[in-house]
């Protein structure tokens, strides 16, 4: 069992110290929050080891598990990763890209593993369509959230759409050609409400809203490509499925058949993909032990987690044109 520490004990923190506790591949040792009246309240409440020196837990584990906010996460990983520990990041990956880069290239040059906490890859949803979606040319996402203070130190982007532009960029194989975006602040000192239109080079286009002061949630993407549309519903945890294929010469009476103008004809069918219920955190941590343990790349790397960034920060520096 690899021996974990956490490093912050907040909301999503606390999730990650029950979920490390009850695994299998964990040994959780212990956690640092600096806020010493929290500290002494989940440690007593739940029974975790509280550390109150952050070095002190770092000599004790071999991969440190960074939930704090998103201003520190490069302090905590550099001193992590300068112990020899992998580290597990929540996202968005560091606060600046010139960080992203630096403790990329660090983690690199120590051979240790790092992962993004880009949950929503191992969203139940998605995990039993993704390998359905090849080749989309056009995208459109919708991330809307209800108010909460929490998060709000960052732009929506950071907060939300940050992990439609995870799941969109790994599943389009190509780069990234153009962005234009707008954002309102409407609650927050930061933008509440952003809208961006990605261009990739291969022709593919990707259109992604996200508002975090909406009425009612929802976390929906819609990706279509030749022959096919596929949704995927990440908060419901469904997915739908419509193909076409050549239509039948002598169609069934139920068959639905469609001609264009060209006289060609074809036929929509459905399909439904198992859906495996899982808990997506839990998930997201165990496969980062299985790469530890096994040497193999995680399921999402520091390096996707620095491309996600990048095209954040592209899309927050757009909404000044």
């Amino acid at each position: 069992m690899l021996k974990v520490g956490v490093l912050g004990a907040g909301h999503l923190g606390k999730i990650h110290l029950r979920l490390l506790n009850e695994s299998d591949m964990y040994d959780l040792v212990g956690f640092y929050d600096p806020d010493e009246i929290n500290s002494k309240k989940v440690a007593e409440e739940f029974g975790y080891t509280h550390f109150p020196n952050i070095n002190n837990l770092m000599d004790e584990v071999d991969v440190v598990d960074i939930v704090t906010p998103t201003l520190s996460h490069y302090d905590c990983a550099v001193k992590a990763i300068e112990k020899g520990c992998h580290v597990f990041i929540e996202k968005p990956i560091t606060n600046t890209l010139e960080e992203a880069e630096k403790l990329l290239a660090l983690i690199q040059d120590k051979g240790l593993k790092g992962q993004v906490g880009h949950v929503e890859r191992f969203n139940p949803a998605f995990l039993g369509v993704k390998h359905k979606i090849e080749h989309p040319m056009f995208i459109e996402t919708h991330r809307l959230a209800e108010f909460n203070p929490r998060g709000t130190d960052v732009p929506v982007v950071l907060d939300l759409m940050i992990h439609d532009i995870d799941v969109i960029l790994s599943v389009v194989e190509s780069e990234v050609k153009q962005i234009n975006a707008s954002g309102v602040s409407v609650i927050s000192s930061s933008p509440d409400i952003a809208n961006a239109r990605i261009e990739f080079e291969n022709g593919c286009v990707a259109n992604l809203t996200a508002s975090r002061i909406s009425l009612k949630n929802m976390r929906k993407s819609r990706f279509f490509q030749k022959d096919a549309y596929i949704s995927v519903d990440f908060l419901e945890k469904k997915v739908e499925v419509v193909k076409m294929k050549d239509a039948p010469e002598k169609p069934g009476d139920f068959d639905m058949i469609l001609q264009n103008a060209e006289g060609e004809r074809k036929q929509i069918y459905f399909e439904n993909p198992d859906i495996v219920s899982n808990n997506a955190i839990k998930d997201e941590l165990e496969t980062f032990a299985e790469a530890i343990n096994n040497d193999t790349e995680p399921i999402v790397t520091l390096e996707q987690g620095t491309k996600a960034l990048r095209v954040a920060l592209q899309i927050i520096e757009s909404f000044k044109n």
